[in-house]
């Protein structure tokens, strides 16, 4: 019998206590918490006894088994698949249970689908959320193509029915879903034309969705709401360190949640005082890091970030330490929010502050594009209309009223 931190291990696993301790601590995990893996560690033995199951077939579906019968047990933790997973993925990493099987897709739809994954974040440089997006609407579509016709035959697709689906579909989506709508689906008759699947360029055929671009005011935040959320920020602790970091880049610099998220330690050019920011479809774009910002990273960093080998600027505050995803700068925002009582924003809120604070100290249409990374200044033109002060300039006086 093997005993770590107080518990005892008998059985299969019992060679594995002193590693699976050793590597929870590399990542972060607390005393209490490594000891609580390690109780799940024992059941697991013990189970794998009980059942007579070998380690080598610790499938999946026996996984699934040992958490249901932790759940038949009375058990109220580490019942679930998420909740046993560092354990797992342990064993997988020590080679002693087998890996998960992956089945290809299934299905021509399915199939397409996964060569439309591919060419989006290969060839287009898209990030998770907005392939995630593109594909429901993909499936959208070839789910209605196979409905219609009794299969794809998609070498006979043409315009007219692309224009049907859209006529079919938009009217039930709100304008900004419709618009999405169409631009996914003219992704994918461009990957099926580059494919050759169908004969012609169908993406030209797609027909716009009505809605006045820029009709809308971008929403800046109150200079003292800004103040709020970032004093909000207890930078005596470490999570308030980051916080304050992460709501600084996305203030002062426009930046995207999934940027901030991106920023890895190699992109901060300390000697310089500019920062590298990988942007949409992999672009890199240099810009100013000003002297706030670069304090309250600098704090972070010093005082605030964990020890860990992995390169993004920005790690999750909880074990298993790992890089913080768009995620958890939106959920930054939200408890920023949340503590300074004003209402729930989300992080483009910013964006439009950071550029709407540019405009208010005199900076050009031009400037704020660059900052914004927008890569049409027709783009960055909606900030034209905050500009009270200059529009007044241009207004005409009312017929008939006074000069």
């Amino acid at each position: 019998m093997g005993s770590v931190l107080g518990v005892g291990v008998s059985g299969p696993l019992v060679g594995h206590v002193e590693g699976f301790a050793a590597a929870l601590n590399a990542r972060g995990y607390t005393v209490s918490s490594t000891r609580n893996q390690l109780l799940v560690l024992a059941s697991l033995s013990r189970w794998l006894v009980a059942e007579r199951v070998l380690l080598d077939e610790l499938d999946e579906e026996r996984v699934e088994a040992f958490v249901q019968f932790r759940r038949d047990r009375g058990y109220t933790r580490w019942i679930s698949l998420r909740g046993v997973a560092p354990l797992v993925s342990y064993l997988r990493s020590m080679a002693v249970v087998p890996e998960p099987v992956v089945l290809p897709p299934q299905g021509e739809i399915e199939l397409l689908l996964a060569d439309y994954r591919d060419y989006l974040v290969s060839e287009r440089g898209l990030v998770t959320s907005t392939v995630g997006s593109y594909e429901r609407f993909a499936r959208l579509f070839l789910t209605d193509r196979r409905e219609r016709v009794g299969g794809l035959a998609l070498a006979d697709l043409t315009g007219a029915e692309v224009v049907g689906f859209v006529q079919r579909e938009a009217p039930a989506h709100s304008v900004g879903v419709a618009k999405l709508l169409v631009t996914a689906l003219r992704s994918l008759l461009r990957f099926l034309h580059v494919e050759g699947r169908i004969t012609g360029p169908l993406a030209m055929v797609v027909p716009p969705v009505a809605g006045w671009r820029g009709g809308a005011l971008p929403r800046a935040l109150a200079p003292e709401v800004v103040a709020a959320l970032v004093a909000s920020c207890d930078r005596r602790r470490h999570t308030g360190r980051r916080d304050h970091a992460m709501l600084l880049l996305l203030v002062r610099l426009g930046l995207r949640a999934a940027e901030v998220a991106a920023l890895q330690l190699d992109d901060i050019d300390w000697r310089a005082g500019e920062l590298v920011v990988r942007g949409k479809q992999r672009h890199r774009d240099r810009l100013p890091l000003p002297a706030d910002v670069g304090a309250s990273l600098a704090g972070y960093l010093r005082r605030g970030r964990p020890q860990v080998q992995h390169r993004a600027v920005f790690i999750q505050v909880k074990a298993p330490y790992a890089p913080a995803a768009a995620s958890t700068v939106q959920g930054v925002v939200a408890a920023a929010c949340h503590r300074a009582g004003v209402a729930l924003v989300g992080t483009h809120r910013l964006r439009h502050t950071a550029a709407t604070q540019l405009l208010a100290a005199g900076a050009s249409l031009p400037e704020i594009a660059q900052v914004l990374r927008h890569r049409e200044i027709a783009t960055t033109a909606i900030y034209a209309k905050v500009d009270h002060a200059r529009l007044v300039t241009l207004a005409k006086p009312w017929p008939g009223g006074r000069p």
